[in-house]
């Protein structure tokens, strides 16, 4: 089939490479955000996938609004069979769903109809889940409501961040893509409405939902931080200024401190780790980033920071 690539971070790079690989496809152009200020110098910079298109020698297109009339007319020159879609970030409106005749087939990294949204991998580790996967779906109007042409699952691990996962997702997922691009060309592969049960959203987390809460337990810590790395960051504040925070992990002997209850946000640090008071038991700091500087190991933090038995987070 002649396909119209729709993506944009680096998530979507291994299904882009993986239909390039594809004797059966051929990617005519892709359409990805516009360039972004970024780094520093804050200066443009194009996508990951706009780079990838580049060095392949394929057209990128660049709408603003995936509704401009002339990105509309290009699609329609370009006449593509179907659009695959990974993390493009726009929506998609009526006019440009209806250009190829296959529609637009978005991987989504979920279960569906569970975590429909933006922030699907960090919701399944936020809330808790044992087993997340992706989808692959027709795009309809509707936020991820289309039918569903396939599905595989992943595991979450104890330890996962929402990067991990999803690195792991992306290269799963870009097979089961692929695998669903074939089965739309050979006509064999039948998309299943959704079942109206178990819906559930994933609404982008914003820098606030990122910050910290000390009161709450340590599992709900634990998987907000998890979650929440590497972005947006989780984060709390230490002498009024932001500290930005890794991956928590339980604390040794469960954090005995002689009989001492440690409690919500106040820090002990010791010879071997750096523990935090929470709603329930200490966690042991892992990295850290203060403001302004370079991430850092917390004891290495503690060192520089000549803490005081007042001390707390917040």
């Amino acid at each position: 089939m002649k396909l119209v690539f729709a993506g944009t971070p680096e998530t979507a790079l291994p299904s882009l490479e993986a239909l390039l690989e594809s004797p059966r496809h051929e990617v005519a152009a892709v359409v990805t955000r516009p360039d972004a200020p970024s780094g520093r110098g804050r200066g443009l910079r194009e996508s990951p996938v706009a780079r990838r298109a580049g060095e392949a020698g394929i057209e990128v297109l660049k709408p603003v609004k995936a509704g401009d009339p002339e990105f509309l007319d290009r699609l329609r020159a370009i006449a593509p069979d179907c659009c695959p879609v990974v993390a493009y970030g726009a929506l998609l409106p009526r006019a440009a769903l209806d250009i190829p005749r296959h529609g637009w087939v978005n991987l989504h990294f979920s279960l569906l109809p569970a975590w429909r949204g933006a922030a699907p991998v960090q919701a399944a580790i936020l809330h808790g889940d044992d087993v997340t996967g992706a989808a692959t779906f027709r795009i309809e109007e509707g936020l991820d409501t289309g039918p569903v042409y396939g599905v595989l699952t992943e595991p979450i691990r104890p330890d996962d961040t929402a990067g991990d996962l999803l690195g792991r997702l992306a290269v799963a997922g870009a097979t089961l893509l692929r695998d669903t691009m074939d089965g739309i060309e050979a006509g064999v592969l039948e998309a299943r409405p959704q079942p109206e049960e178990g819906v559930s959203h994933a609404p982008k987390i914003t820098t606030e939902d990122a910050r910290v809460d000390w009161t709450a337990p340590a599992q709900r810590i634990d998987r907000l931080i998890r979650a929440c790395t590497p972005t947006p960051g989780a984060w709390t504040t230490f002498r009024g200024e932001r500290l930005k925070l890794g991956p928590v992990r339980p604390a040794a002997d469960g954090g005995a401190l002689g009989g001492e209850r440690l409690e919500p946000g106040r820090i002990r640090a010791s010879k071997k780790e750096v523990l935090v008071g929470t709603g329930t038991h200490p966690v042991a700091l892992g990295e850290v980033q203060p403001q302004g500087r370079r991430r850092m190991s917390a004891l290495d933090w503690t060192r520089g920071a000549a803490l005081t038995g007042e001390d707390v987070l917040v």
